[in-house]
């Protein structure tokens, strides 16, 4: 099967698959605060990652290009939505462009349609720092996602089946490309250990892609004759990858990703620790169904909400949502003192 279409089967299975909802938010619960002193006007929802200054913590995450018309269209799209909402915007991975040169229109739409927004690069941890530098040039790229997904590669029938040497490649393209570095996983989370290992190279970011949101393993054993079932159910979910890698990482801003879909969500996720919050499947799914201006809508909705909720808790910033009280419970408490991370500290967290 061409590169192409199997593009185009990621989208549509991913649109039929839908989200797991199963990301551990309902295990995190805010301290209400009845004298917040805060007002709704006094609110910024500007972030950094890494040296780069953002305008809004959601992140239209690395979804498709590379798939003919089809998905030339959906980035040209959603390229729309981030220009008109301020949101950053990530391409899927670019690998099929740098391998056909006649699907680099379907990536480069994205800078045509935004060319003053914050755009993200992608490729996978297979790339060389020959294809970083290409990839980047390709979008005059602000950042560069370098993804990994091991499991999906894997449950894929045609996927890769080698994984030695990520590491060392990935510190190449890190030493030797002239953008940040963000390293993401693909919907199975990150543990505390791999984010310690990401440390040492020193990337400016981690997005956790927590399980919870689009399946990869589940939309791959759809494309397979034998399924392998077993990884269906595989991975960390999204809130126990952001509190792993927040107590792991020093030096590294966290980005939270895996079935946000609500205002609520995005707050919960940048409550632990979290600098940005990255959605994919939602918005597309919003996009398809019900076009341009409703996806524009419900991000200005959700922006309006989570300044809303910021104001209830008194956090006048990112990095005071990033230190309201907040109460764990449920199988991320089990999950986390199984790890020896103490919840405790969460709930007596004081803002000033």
């Amino acid at each position: 099967m061409s590169r192409s279409k199997r593009k185009w089967e990621h989208i549509q299975y991913a649109l039929a698959t839908g989200q797991k909802r199963r990301s551990g938010f309902e295990d995190i619960t805010f301290v209400h605060q009845s004298l917040p002193d805060s007002s709704l006007d006094q609110v910024s929802l500007n972030t950094k990652i890494g040296e780069l200054s953002l305008s809004s913590p959601i992140l239209i995450n690395a979804m498709t290009g590379g798939g003919g018309e089809k998905t030339t269209q959906i980035n040209r799209n959603l390229a729309e939505v981030a220009k008109m909402t301020g949101v950053t915007i990530a391409v899927g991975s670019q690998m099929s462009a740098l391998k056909d040169p006649l699907e680099e229109e379907s990536y480069k739409i994205i800078r045509q349609t935004n060319p003053n927004g914050m755009v993200f690069g992608n490729l996978g941890s297979e790339a060389t720092v020959d294809q970083a530098k290409k990839a980047v040039d390709m979008l005059e790229a602000n950042a560069l996602q370098i993804h990994l997904n091991t499991v999906q590669e894997l449950t894929m029938p045609e996927g890769d089946r080698n994984f030695t040497g990520a590491l060392s490649r990935i510190e190449g393209i890190i030493r030797h490309v002239e953008v940040p570095v963000i390293v993401k996983e693909v919907g199975f989370g990150m543990s505390m250990e791999t984010v310690r290992s990401l440390q040492s190279i020193g990337p400016a970011a981690i997005d956790v892609g927590g399980f919870g949101g689009t399946n990869f393993a589940e939309i791959e054993n759809k494309r397979r004759s034998n399924a392998l079932s077993f990884f269906n159910d595989w991975g960390l979910p999204t809130t126990i990858s952001i509190i792993e890698a927040v107590e792991s990482a020093h030096e590294m801003d966290i980005i939270g990703s895996g079935g946000l879909q609500s205002s609520m969500d995005i707050a919960k996720t940048l409550s632990l620790g979290a600098k940005a919050a990255g959605q994919a499947g939602f918005l597309l799914k919003i996009l398809v169904k019900e076009g341009i201006e409703a996806l524009k809508e419900k991000i200005d909705q959700t922006h309006q909400e989570l300044a809303m909720i910021m104001t209830a808790l008194g956090a006048k910033n990112i990095l005071e949502l990033n230190n309201v009280p907040i109460v764990i419970s449920g199988d991320t408490h089990h999950w986390l003192t199984e790890r020896g991370i103490n919840t405790k500290k969460f709930s007596q967290r004081k803002l000033g």
